[in-house]
């Protein structure tokens, strides 16, 4: 049986050559370079390089390797059809995204949400490379609001874990040091209502690591996280809890003691034999399965297939269960999950305060 690496360089030249060319154009579109009238120097040049980093560093990571997917895959389109995907033509967009949505060939067809990231990946890389993309166009337009239409669906949100879920998990964790880590984890983003990517990105002190996303400080009643959200710095204050199993603080106290860490990222990877703690910070992904393998060991919504729970439940049900189960009131939940509009809160509340007003009585009914 091939290994996984005889099984890639079996692949058509084709798609390789397609990956370098989308590298190569990458590379072109950083946007920023030195206007033609100015000469060149050592210190413009350390400029450009420096200016390009913070345009990179205007969108997440996880973000521009969305975008850099969505350009390859219509730039490869474009050249199955004979076309070129410089400069942008309305016409061929709107048959993309006619193709996208009808399904072609083994390709399925795709959601409308994922349809509109794509257009929008299209428009972003579009702006990389000095073009416009006019999205209010006919050809464009016209499409999109008729797939809209014809396969709009309610969106699909994923299952809020309340306190009695998260209590469930954290005790299907063993005390070694992995358990450790991963107790804190599930608790401190429950109670911060924070997104995996903020939970992993936290340092132990301001400006320990070039690609922080906050820090952590530890006071007497609580912590007091700084976080570079997506809407900007926020500060989320988290009290301690009624008692030391389930208090957030003390686990990661706990795991901060045990595994030895007063430098750098706050959680990290552990050895093999769980016994040490490394140096590598861990990945956003490392959150979402830690949630979906916690689920499965409590056996929280048991009445549903295996698959279905899993699909059901994902690093956003961590503040969605926040939102749904903190009988505050509700601007405090806003703050906390660093919402800027109080509509967008009360989608994160689930059912909470449904049928809490009852217009029908209201009413006379």
């Amino acid at each position: 049986m091939p290994s996984e690496t005889e099984k890639s360089t079996s692949a058509p030249s084709d798609e390789l050559d397609d990956a370098r060319v989308d590298e190569r154009d990458q590379k072109k579109s950083d946007g920023i370079n030195l206007p033609s009238h100015v000469a060149g120097s050592g210190t413009l040049d350390r400029l450009v390089d420096t200016a390009r980093g913070y345009a990179r560093a205007a969108a997440s990571d996880n973000t521009l390797k969305a975008y850099a997917k969505d350009w390859t895959h219509f730039a490869r389109w474009c050249r199955m059809k004979g076309a070129e995907p410089l400069p942008p033509s309305p016409e061929m967009i709107g048959l993309y995204l006619a193709d996208l949505a009808s399904g072609s060939g083994s390709s399925p067809a795709l959601s409308v949400s994922t349809i509109d990231r794509r257009l929008s990946g299209l428009a972003w890389n579009y702006a990389q490379r000095g073009f416009s993309l006019d999205r209010k166009n006919r050809h464009i337009a016209t499409v999109l609001a008729g797939i809209k239409r014809k396969h709009g669906r309610p969106p699909v949100q994923k299952e809020a874990i309340l306190a009695e879920d998260i209590l469930a998990m954290v005790a299907t964790l063993p005390y070694d040091l992995r358990g450790l880590r991963d107790r804190a984890i599930l608790l401190l983003g429950y109670a911060g209502g924070m997104r995996r990517s903020e939970i992993v990105s936290l340092d132990v002190h301001k400006d320990d690591t070039p690609e922080s996303g906050g820090w952590i400080e530890i006071f007497d009643k609580g912590a007091l996280l700084t976080l570079n959200a997506k809407t900007g710095w926020r500060e989320v204050e988290i009290g301690r809890g009624s008692k030391d199993q389930t208090c957030p603080v003390r686990a990661l106290e706990q795991w901060l003691h045990f595994a030895k860490i007063d430098f750098g990222p706050v959680f990290v990877g552990t050895s093999r034999d769980g016994k040490r703690a490394l140096d590598a910070r861990l990945n956003d992904k490392h959150v979402a399965r830690l949630i979906k393998r916690t689920v499965l060991d409590a056996g929280i919504r048991s009445e549903l297939t295996e698959k279905e729970r899993l699909a059901l439940f994902s690093g956003h049900s961590l503040r969605a269960g926040l939102a749904s189960s903190a009988e505050v009131d509700e601007r405090y939940v806003q703050k906390q999950l660093g919402h800027a509009s109080a509509e967008m809160t009360r989608r994160y509340q689930r059912r909470r305060d449904r049928f809490r007003v009852n217009l029908t009585k209201a009413a006379g009914l």
